[in-house]
């Protein structure tokens, strides 16, 4: 089946559904047209000039990374800057770029999950869970004749997405009642006077960031003057999604020890460890990337110890007088994962779902920094 970067977007948001992105975030598709075809996708954690460039010399449809291009509004663009350089590099290539960031970290099976599982953590649940509904129940009262109107103006959008079937929704009839007042300009019945009118009550799934968007859309197609509606958020597994993960140790050891079998499985050079070396761990805290927001969650939980990177001095001296632990494994090492963890999700979910296309991971990327 020949595939399209719609298609890859699709397949994006069952791996990492764009709501579950902080609100600072910037995810999704940063550069390239829905309709491009796609052939070969890489993988990798940084949209950088090398990244861009070897990705556009192998002939790459799309490039997937962890972090954006486009973390803020570009107020121009120059080539001869790092953004331009590589927004025109892209272009010319006819390569799209997209990025999958804190969605994918706060995703249920997501970044955070494979870290944890990768230094031996078990039954794992969030450390912060996402505060709002994943989705919700959207409820359109409409008088009889029009609910094939208000159903085209939902179907115009993405509402009604239930696993790969689109166009979901259900009918039920009753009757309504309402009584115009002098201010009014009624569809039907009489200023002053109560009118019972017979309507079809529609029901259909919205996704938290497009909730506001299909509901002013199908008011724009409503009869009513003032069109009926409820919304109704649907409750989930509270620890499916969220950021941050708790998990436990298949047996207790001492701080140091964790930490020296940390930088063993990862593979890394050193890692940086705060309070008592001594310290008996058993439950243990992780966060990709930058973990310091996550700080009082953690001392907050019952881990011993919080796993993460770019954790600064007063952090640390924080931890140290609550008599808990901190591991700085640094950033890249603790996003780099995402490079096998994506790319073997995405194969998966694009062969079950009948797209043939290449899927690679990049694999050149270095941390940017250097101990000496």
């Amino acid at each position: 089946m020949e595939a399209t970067i719609a298609d890859i977007i699709k397949a994006m948001e069952i791996i990492a559904p764009s709501w579950l992105a902080e609100e600072w975030d910037n995810v999704g598709l940063q550069i390239g047209k829905k309709n491009w075809p796609v052939r070969t996708i890489w993988v990798a954690l940084d949209p950088t000039p090398q990244v861009v460039g070897d990705a556009s010399r192998s002939g790459v449809d799309l490039l997937i990374t962890h972090h954006p291009l486009i973390f803020e509004p570009l107020r121009s663009i120059q080539l001869e800057r790092p953004e331009g350089s590589i927004i025109q590099t892209a272009l010319q290539a006819q390569m799209a770029i997209f990025s999958a960031h804190t969605n994918f970290d706060n995703a249920n099976d997501g970044l955070n999950d494979a870290l944890a599982r990768r230094i031996g953590l078990e039954d794992l649940k969030v450390l912060r869970n996402s505060r709002q509904a994943e989705t919700y129940k959207l409820v359109v009262y409409v008088p009889v004749g029009y609910e094939k109107v208000i159903l085209g103006a939902l179907f115009e959008t993405n509402a009604g997405e239930i696993g790969s079937y689109t166009c979901c929704s259900f009918r039920s009839n009753g009757k309504g009642t309402f009584k115009p007042d002098t201010s009014s300009k009624p569809f039907s019945g009489k200023i002053g006077e109560i009118s019972h009118v017979d309507e079809v009550r529609i029901e259909t799934l919205v996704r938290n960031n497009d909730l506001s968007r299909i509901v002013e859309h199908v008011r724009k197609h409503h009869p009513y003057e003032t069109m009926a509606y409820d919304i109704y958020p649907l409750l989930t597994d509270e620890n499916r999604h969220g950021t941050g993960r708790i998990g436990v140790l298949d047996k207790k050891m001492d701080l140091l020890s964790f930490a020296l079998s940390i930088k063993k499985k990862l593979g890394l050079n050193s890692v940086k460890v705060a309070g008592n070396h001594e310290l008996e761990v058993k439950t243990a805290a992780v966060c990709t990337g930058s973990g310091s927001s996550l700080l009082n969650d953690f001392i907050a939980s019952e881990a011993h110890v919080y796993i993460s990177g770019d954790l600064g001095y007063h952090v640390a001296r924080t931890i140290e007088a609550a008599n808990l632990g901190l591991i700085d494994i640094g950033h890249f090492a603790s996003e780099h994962l995402i490079v096998d963890v994506l790319t073997n999700r995405l194969k998966k979910v694009l062969s079950e779902t009948g797209i043939d296309v290449t899927v690679e991971a990049y694999r050149l990327e270095n941390d940017p920094f250097m101990i000496v």
